[in-house]
């Protein structure tokens, strides 16, 4: 069970990673980062559904999409300089509150 949940961790850390690759290929214009951004969107939608072949669908879906979106949040911010305001870092904590709560309550039943 522990491998599905690096698995869906991998995949979630993955979502950033090719939201950044997507906005360096310049609309797709520029192939290298457009191919790179294809691949890891890829491989992080292979990891998704492994994952939802032993873990609740809605829990493996949000738990992905909230680690995606708190680090997209933080890629903003780190690469490119984006506003972080008290509000930004609270309402992210509670994805994060959220992403522990899904995960805790997935476990124990």
């Amino acid at each position: 069970m522990i491998l599905y949940w690096v698995c869906l961790v991998i995949a979630g850390l993955l979502e950033p990673c090719w939201v950044i690759t997507m906005e360096r290929s310049d609309r797709f214009r520029k192939p290298a980062w457009a191919l790179l951004t294809v691949i890891i969107l890829l491989v992080s939608l292979y990891l998704l559904s492994y994952v939802m072949t032993a873990l609740p669908i809605g829990t493996t879906y949000a738990i992905w999409t909230g680690i995606g979106a708190v680090g997209t949040l933080a890629a903003g911010a780190l690469l490119y300089k984006e506003s972080v305001t008290s509000m930004k870092i609270f309402f992210a904590f509670l994805i994060i509150a959220g992403i522990v709560g899904l995960q805790v309550t997935t476990v124990i039943s």
